[in-house]
């Protein structure tokens, strides 16, 4: 299954029980297909948000049990019926996508993560739903692993979000750091532009590490897969501090040597993180394997 087109969602991997594949095959279809609505071709804004209300339309006629209109929607329908699983998320990824259509610049990092908790958030919910594991303690560290992953797929793309005219940096960082938002890659801001990264980096990390417990307490497939997960989250941000945090010239991304790393760090992940967290070293590179 391709990944490119929502890169933060969990596709049905070897990991996964084979059971469970068409469940998120369903999840993925409905998420990249509304993505595609926001994001692709030429549509007008107007265009796009009433095509994502229809499909807040056909999320309406599966709560009220009634016969959706489009063979996605039916495999929708029946894997909700199957796991007994919450419609909100649903709604929630609609609504992120709907804000992307209108909202081009964020004012605060408050808004990028209750942007997050939208486009992000509902996919982790929707996976510990599925496997049962929806509890208070796991939510929250599931949320905090899906916002960060997030917020490092915006590290990574800054320079393609610019050509959508869309930055997801807060624009509170930006002025602390005295770059304008129409200059990002500018060559004068280059110094100011790396200690923004800098910061942006350990902020991100900190946030996904405070979410890893999460993987270290699930167990079998699920708890592994996480793990992969946390790890190559890791690893981008590495990657992002070898290029010296110019994402413009180069987007860093996880090839096959990296996956080894990322799968040798993964069966190696210390149960222990808060010592790591609290480590002054937490802000040099290559310092965070788990």
């Amino acid at each position: 299954m391709p990944v490119e087109h929502y890169e933060n969602f969990p596709v049905a991997s070897i990991l996964m029980p084979r059971r469970l594949r068409p469940a998120v095959e369903a999840f993925y279809a409905f998420a990249r297909s509304a993505d595609d609505l926001a994001d692709e071709g030429d549509a007008t804004p107007a265009q796009r948000l009433a095509a994502l209300s229809a499909y807040e339309a056909a999320l309406a006629r599966i709560e009220r049990a009634e016969p959706p209109h489009a063979p996605m929607f039916e495999r929708l329908a029946q894997t909700v019926r199957e796991h007994a699983l919450p419609m909100r998320p649903f709604h929630d990824l609609l609504s992120a996508f709907k804000q992307d259509v209108v909202v081009s610049r964020y004012a605060t990092y408050d808004d990028v993560l209750d942007y997050c908790a939208r486009s992000a958030n509902p996919v982790g919910l929707l996976m510990l739903s599925l496997y049962g594991q929806a509890d208070e303690d796991n939510i929250r560290d599931s949320d905090a692993i899906c916002s960060a992953l997030q917020l490092i797929n915006f590290l990574q793309d800054v320079a393609i979000d610019i050509q959508k005219e869309r930055i997801y940096l807060p624009l509170e960082d930006l002025n602390r750091y005295a770059i304008s938002p129409a200059a990002l890659d500018h060559p004068d801001a280059r110094p100011r532009w790396r200690a923004l990264m800098r910061f942006e980096v350990v902020r991100t990390r900190a946030l996904l590490l405070s979410g890893a417990p999460l993987a270290l307490r699930l167990r079998g497939r699920i708890g592994f897969e996480l793990r992969m997960v946390v790890q190559g989250g890791l690893r981008i941000l590495e990657a992002i501090e070898e290029v010296n945090y110019d994402v413009f010239r180069r987007r860093p991304q996880l090839g096959k040597t990296d996956w080894l790393t990322i799968f040798w760090r993964a069966v190696r992940m210390k149960k222990s993180l808060q010592s790591l967290r609290d480590n002054e070293k937490l802000s040099s590179p290559g310092a965070y394997h788990l």
